[in-house]
């Protein structure tokens, strides 16, 4: 995994946990749901990445 492919799978996580936080914030379950998605989306590049990176070695 690149650097650059972790630092944007960390941003979109964050990114993520930070419209779930306003979520819960603005009683907003839309958001919750909106964060946890990207979430989820960021762990599963994540977890490819590394499938990939095991293969390389």
């Amino acid at each position: 995994m690149s650097a650059s492919d972790k630092i944007r799978n960390t941003a979109e996580d964050l990114k993520g946990k930070a419209k779930e936080g306003l979520g819960h914030v603005t009683n907003d379950d839309s958001k919750v749901a909106e964060g946890k998605t990207d979430q989820a989306a960021a762990s599963a590049k994540k977890a490819g990445e590394n499938v990939k990176d095991v293969f390389k070695k």
